[in-house]
Formats: structure tokens, sequence, C-alpha cells
């Protein structure tokens, strides 16, 4: 491979939602709130401003924004689901052409898979609530309580150098730095995947108390008519939304506030430097996060929902002729989603992509800032607290969006004249929509069938009791080094507890090809 193939560097956080960037207008969306670094790179970059993830919940998404396959092909149910080793990922594309792929900071794997086709990952996920996050602390193997996860946010009791957030842009430079003076002219895909704004919504003392107790936006929606929807009800029990009181809420409000200008703090230092380093010459920059956050509209938090707030995130794509050339301002409004990148990328490296993607290439859009033909975008969810009747798939078509459950009221919005999803038009007996819910119910039918989901849940439920998880859950923090071995990353430096040191045994001890007999591969 000739070095004029550009680096790929891939910012990744957690749980921002698409309302939380400077740059967005109030009647766009946006919230009030300062993020100078993600408002500069959106203004040198190509900014998709209606893009959605692939699922509203951590480990799914990511499976298939890795993967370009939606969830139920990626195997992406809930934060339990294993990692197929047999998918095929963005970073097995980019290594069979000649990239070093390196992968620091939290996927969310699970199973014994913890590279997910990255060559290299030295700084690994944050296990159970442990290594960097836990905030507010909870006795050890209990479940989160989220009523105090919500109501006791504010500054972070963690020394900043010792943040996810920092050991992320440590491991990354360093990471980078090594691969220099090993190869200069070997291309690099880099992929800094950052925990906030993620729960425990904490962040150093000057960005909390810049919002507390005077500086803190009313949520943008308090509600609607479909309040009482199995799937709200659920969502208001999980996280225990409906037992704060409003200064409660607000609080944790305030903490989601100072977590996003915190790590829009972080990616500003973390560009700095790599730009300084030269790392950033010919580099192609996207910027994006797993899903969205609640933060209290339609008085709910978290994800899982269909509500823009859960399923819309930012994405800004920069290539290197954007900056040389002072940027394409372009904000493109056709709907797209995170599936997209898998053969976005293919396209602007010239690679043919693999077979089976279920994204499509706005390589075109990138480099020309035109906007891409309309299509349905599709956003799945199938964890849904044990409660099989709550699935659901949602499609956005143009100025609607339709979801469908298993076994629950549909739901059908105008974002063009309600913005806020505040009028279910599926039980407005005065709208006039039939003909445009006979065609969207038509499009979920023919492309997802509810007994199929469980046919296939069933296999992947095998395929982790085969796949086990290297160390348990809630267990040490790890770094995975790349010849194999699992160190425990609180021990002492030079005395470190390898959890194991054979790479056969801890990744690679795959079933047998009879075990696998009874799978349907990717699909």
């Amino acid at each position: 491979m000739q070095r004029c193939q550009p680096n790929v560097l891939v910012v990744l956080t957690d749980q921002h939602s698409f309302r939380y960037v400077g740059c967005r207008d109030s009647d766009q969306g946006g919230q009030s709130i300062e993020t100078p670094t993600l408002d500069q790179l959106a203004r040198t970059s190509i900014r998709f401003e209606t893009a959605y993830c692939p699922v509203p919940l951590c480990t799914p998404s990511r499976y298939a924004l890795l993967s370009g396959r939606e969830a139920k092909r990626a195997g992406a149910w809930s934060n339990d689901s294993v990692l197929d080793p047999e998918l095929t990922t963005i970073p097995n594309t980019l290594s069979n052409i000649g990239y070093k792929t390196y992968l620091e900071g939290k996927m969310h794997f699970g199973g014994q898979v913890q590279f997910g086709g990255f060559d290299q990952r030295t700084y690994g996920d944050l296990t159970g609530q442990s290594a960097h996050q836990a905030e507010p602390p909870r006795p050890y193997g209990h479940p989160p309580d989220y009523r105090r996860l919500l109501a006791e946010v504010g500054e972070t009791g963690i020394p900043e150098s010792l943040l996810q957030e920092t050991r992320t842009v440590e491991e990354s430079i360093s990471t980078l730095r090594e691969h220099r003076h090993a190869d200069s002219e070997q291309p690099w895909f880099l992929c800094a995947s950052f925990s906030r704004p993620h729960w425990p919504r904490t962040a150093p003392s000057r960005f909390v108390d810049k919002h507390w107790p005077d500086n803190v936006p009313e949520p943008t929606v308090s509600g609607g008519d479909t309040d009482d929807h199995p799937l709200v009800t659920a969502c208001a029990e999980r996280t225990a939304s409906s037992d704060l009181s409003h200064a409660e809420m607000m609080r944790a409000r305030s903490g989601y506030f100072g977590a996003v200008e915190y790590i829009d703090e972080i990616i500003g230092d973390f560009l700095l430097r790599l730009d300084d380093s030269g790392f950033l010459k010919n580099t192609i920059i996207i910027y994006t996060s797993d899903h969205g956050e609640l933060a209290g509209e339609h008085g709910l938090w978290e994800k899982r929902t269909w509500h823009e707030a859960a399923t819309r995130v930012p994405l800004f794509v920069q290539l290197p002729s954007h900056r040389e050339n002072g940027g394409m301002p372009e904000r493109l409004h056709t709907p797209v989603s995170l599936l997209d990148l898998y053969p976005t990328l293919c396209g602007l490296l010239g690679v043919e992509q693999p077979n089976g993607l279920d994204g499509r290439d706005l390589s075109d859009a990138v480099r020309t800032g035109t906007e891409p033909d309309s299509e349905p975008v599709v956003v799945d969810c199938f964890g849904m607290f044990g409660n099989d009747d709550l699935h659901y798939r949602m499609v956005r078509d143009g100025r609607y969006k339709y979801v469908q459950f298993r076994d629950a009221p549909e739901l059908l919005f105008d974002l063009e004249t309600d913005p806020l999803e505040t009028n279910n038009l599926a039980a407005d007996a005065e709208a006039d929509v039939t003909d445009t819910l006979h065609r969207l119910r038509e499009t979920v039918n023919e492309s997802l069938h509810f007994a199929d989901i469980d046919r296939r849940r069933e296999q992947d439920e095998q395929m982790a009791s085969e796949y086990r998880l290297a160390t348990p859950k809630g267990g040490p923090n790890q770094y995975h080094m790349s010849d194999g071995r699992v160190i425990d990353g609180d021990t002492l430096l030079y005395q470190p507890h390898v959890i194991t040191d054979d790479p056969t045994a801890a990744y690679h001890d795959y079933p047998k090809q009879e075990s696998k007999s009874s799978r349907s591969g990717n699909d």
C-alpha cells in the first residue's frame, strides 16, 4: 500500500445526544451549551444533522456500528451480548489492506473477543462499575441504584489524571508514537472511545459549578400524548425517573451538561496534541456517539426509547482536504445512520466493501457536501428489561417517524410539524395518515419478523456460553496487550498481575466447527 492512504481517527463518546452541541441552533432542537472543540470540528467537517444510532443502547449500537449490520444480524440484543468472532468489522477490513488498527478505551465488548478485529488494544473496557468510573460508590456486586445515579451527581471524586478520558488520551498518543517509530509509512486506524457523558454524569468542579444551580435549562419537552405508553412506563420505573424531585432532576441535568463540556475540553486537548505532533496530517477525523440521552425529556432518563433525544447523535466527518481548504461547512439534513460509517469509510479509502453490510456509502456526500438520496433509516431495540412485548423497530422516512412494537401500541409522528413528538398520529382518529401508516407498516413487516429475533437470540445465547469472558464482570480494569496477555490494570507497575498469558486460551479458543453448525452465520 502506498502511504498516500489517509489515517483514520474515530472519536467515540457514550450517550451524547444531538441536542447538546453548542453549534446546533435552538430552532433545530439545540440546547444552550458550550462545546468550542466540537463547534470548531463541525465548522470544518461535513455535518450530518439527522444521524441516528442503530440501537439506543451501548453494546448493541457499538456492535452494529463496527460491523455495519443491523442489530438482528450483528447479534446485538443487550449489554450482555457477546461479539461473534466471525463477524467482519471495520478494523478487519482495514487490516486486510495494510492498516495497523488500534482501539483505546471503552467498547463494551462481551465474551472472550476483546479486540473486535483491532490489531492492538492497550487500554481496555471498564468492567462492571469499576476502574475510573464508579461514582457514586456502591456495594461490590450489587446492581446500580438508578435513583442515586440521578440524584447524586456533581463533582467527580476522582483526580482528573486518573479519569477514564484522561487515560484514553494518554494511551492513544503513546500508541501512535510507538506506531510512528515502528513504521512511519504504515497508515493507521485509531478508535479513541470515551466513557462520558454517560452516567454517573460527574465532571471536574469547574464544569459542575458553572451550571448548578442557576444555569441549568429545563428539558426541551416535558411530555406528550405517549406518556402512558408501556415503554415509557417501563423506562421510568427502570431509571426511577418518576421518583425525582424537580430540584434533583435539574441537578442531574447540570451533571450531564458538565460531563458534555468536560468531554469537549478533553477532545480539544487530544486533537491539539495530535496536531502538534503531526498525527493529524493526512488523517480523516470522525466524531460521533453510540446513542443519545433523554436527560429529563418526556420525564425520562437514559436511552432505549424511540425519542429523538435518545436515538439521534452528532456525526461529523472531516477529510484532510477540509482542513487544508479551511473547511467545507456543509450541513446535510437527509436522515442517515451510523450503520453507514462502514461502507462510507470503504468508499473514502477506495476499498471494496464486504458483502452483507446494511448501511450505505455516503462518501460522495462527504467529498462534495451534497445531500444523499433519501432512504428509510432503521433503529431497533430488543433489550427491554426482559419484556419482549416492548421490542421495537423504528423507521425514519422523510418527515415521518414510525415505531412498531412486538405487542404494544404503534406510533407515528410527523417530525416536520411535531419535532418534539408530542402527538401520536397513529392514535389520532382525525389524522389523515392511513396511506402513510400502511406504507410504513409494510416497510417494517418486509424487513423484520419478531419470531426470527427469538430464533437468532437463542443461537447467540448458545454462542455466549461458548465464548465466556476471560475475567468476571465487575473485575479489575484490564490492559489487553497485543500479544494476547490480559493484565490487571490496578496492580503494581513492576509486578503486574497477568490474568492470562496464553492468547490461544484467552481469546482464540473458539468452538470447533461442529459446535458452530447450529448457527446461521452473520444473517
